[in-house]
């Protein structure tokens, strides 16, 4: 009983205000997880997680010199980065390739709308409180896809992780506010107000069986070091289109995707300590994490603004689409078929959306695998 309550008096006497701050924000994640919905699969475990590692003496951390279940976690999650990795599987699973097939012109829109990646690295390098590294880290928080940016974080930027993670999940559930402001401001009503059409391609199951594998070997050959994205993404979308392995297909779409997930969550959590976690860089990160978003946005749609441009009249694209080139899928793409309809409710570029925004599920994995290939060789040169 004694030893019960020295332990208690412990834990209590080493409680500091910073840990209950991150007490506070652990359960404002969880909040908005409940109360809005914003990402709730992974902003709940965080919040959770951020609470389970700031308790005084914790034994998920650690107990009498052994690691406890966080650290055991993050060891063999992320350090291994085998959690990100799963994840591209079941994400992989999950993408249907077909619209941006019929539309391969749309793979320039989910290129462009990367921009705010190497924009957002090049200003928080210029900033000086971030080496290289670090900066890359950041700026694929614009990838606006959850996995690469952990993925990056955890060879590049382990001790920044949390805040990374966070921001790049809160911002993806937040597109819906934070894109249409920047739409409006780079677009007239009259380009709003565009229409295209939308021309239905067959698309051979053998072709849908051949791009998964082709993405792979040229991805590879060109940058080795985009295999690990690369390769489990499009091994996931290979296990869902070869039509043979329906119960994996679904086991990794649902029963995969939702173990890890979990496990990731809290994982990142852990790294939400009071003492890694409040500090002034921390909301540098936060800030620049929205930057990226905004200029991926903002990428996109110029983009599109300067292909018509050289389009013929009748042939011009609604610039809109432009902004679904960002890798949040589906919610970009549904967020610009939103503003397309307010505009003129007769107005459908769903389809387009969808294979700009599928597009870009592509390129933020190209972008972090350029990132983690060109980040080595800039710095030994």
């Amino acid at each position: 009983m004694t030893e019960i309550l020295r332990e208690v008096g412990s834990g209590i006497l080493g409680l500091t205000i910073w840990q209950v701050i991150m007490f506070v924000l652990g359960g404002v994640l969880i909040f908005l997880a409940i109360k809005f919905e914003y990402e709730p699969m992974l902003l709940l475990p965080i919040g959770f997680g951020a609470i389970l590692v700031n308790i005084p003496f914790s034994s998920a951390l650690s107990f009498e010199g052994e690691p406890g279940f966080l650290q055991i976690l993050y060891n063999a999650g992320i350090v291994t980065e085998l959690f990100p990795v799963l994840i591209f599987i079941a994400v992989g699973a999950m993408i249907d390739f077909k619209p941006l097939l019929q539309n391969p012109f749309m793979l320039f829109f989910g290129a462009a709308a990367q921009f705010g990646i190497f924009f957002t690295m090049m200003f928080a390098l210029a900033t000086g409180q971030f080496d290289l590294k670090e900066a890359a880290s950041i700026g694929i928080i614009g990838a606006a896809d959850g996995p690469t940016s952990i993925f990056v974080a955890s060879k590049f930027a382990q001790n920044y992780l949390g805040p990374i993670s966070v921001a790049a999940y809160s911002y993806m559930s937040l597109v819906p506010l934070i894109q249409p402001p920047v739409i409006r401001a780079l677009t007239t009503k009259k380009e709003r107000l565009i229409r295209m059409k939308y021309n239905e391609v067959h698309i051979p199951k053998i072709i849908e069986i051949i791009f998964p594998i082709m993405i792979t070997l040229v991805a590879g050959l060109l940058a080795p070091m985009s295999v690990a994205l690369i390769g489990a993404l499009m091994f996931g979308n290979l296990v869902r289109v070869c039509g043979v392995l329906e119960r994996l297909s679904l086991s990794a779409q649902n029963e995969l995707a939702n173990l890890v997930t979990l496990l990731l969550g809290i994982t990142i959590g852990s790294t939400m300590t009071a003492e890694a976690f409040l500090d002034v860089r921390i909301l540098m990160i936060l800030g620049m994490g929205l930057v990226a978003f905004i200029f991926d946005t903002a990428g996109g749609v110029l983009f599109a603004k300067l292909i018509n441009l050289f389009l013929p009249r009748g042939k011009k694209v609604n610039p809109m689409i432009g902004a679904a080139g960002i890798s949040a899928f589906p919610m970009s793409g549904r967020v610009v078929q939103r503003m397309a309809a307010k505009e003129d409710p007769n107005n459908f570029i769903l389809m387009q959306a969808m294979s700009a925004n599928v597009a870009g599920q592509l390129g933020s994995v190209v972008a972090g695998s350029m990132v983690l290939a060109l980040v080595p060789i800039i710095m030994l040169g």
